[in-house]
């Protein structure tokens, strides 16, 4: 028995993904343009969410029922800049995972969606990231989005 707890723990740690994958520099500096351009959102910042785009950037949302809307960069700042006064619109993240090859990183995240103390609706988004100039910036954000089923949000 014992024999067979070991064999599972080496197999274990040597399946793809099971072991811990240190962060550095390049990973935490990519997922913080994630939380600066939320952070943004929060202080209707749109300067600050703005920067955090790369030129050409898409947004697209993925209902549950497969069908794909797209919505321009500007369209979606506008609209947070539009809110009502004293309306926080916060999208809380969970745990990211982030993956950095050289100038591209990914970054998927759970996220809950709250307007003011209301929650709206929770998924997860997915961001592509380039590095030019020397800044990382979104190419893309895809998300879903759902209003069941969805799992406790962190506390704030």
């Amino acid at each position: 028995m014992r024999r067979m707890l070991s064999l599972a723990a080496v197999l274990a740690l040597a399946m793809p993904g099971a072991r811990a994958v240190a962060q550095t520099p390049e990973h935490d500096a990519a997922y913080a343009v994630v939380t600066t351009l939320f952070d943004g959102m929060r202080a209707r910042d749109t300067s600050s969410m703005r920067r955090a785009f790369a030129p050409g950037a898409s947004l697209q949302s993925v209902a549950a029922s497969g069908q794909v809307r797209t919505d321009a960069i500007d369209a979606w700042i506008g609209s947070v800049a539009s809110a009502p006064a004293g309306l926080v619109l916060d999208e809380r993240l969970g745990a990211p995972v982030v993956q950095v090859s050289g100038n591209l990183a990914t970054v998927w995240v759970e996220y809950w969606f709250y307007a003011g103390e209301r929650f709206s609706h929770c998924g997860f988004d997915a961001f592509a990231l380039a590095k030019t100039d020397g800044n990382w910036r979104i190419l893309s954000v895809a998300d879903t989005r759902q209003r069941e089923g969805c799992r406790p949000a962190p506390t704030r």
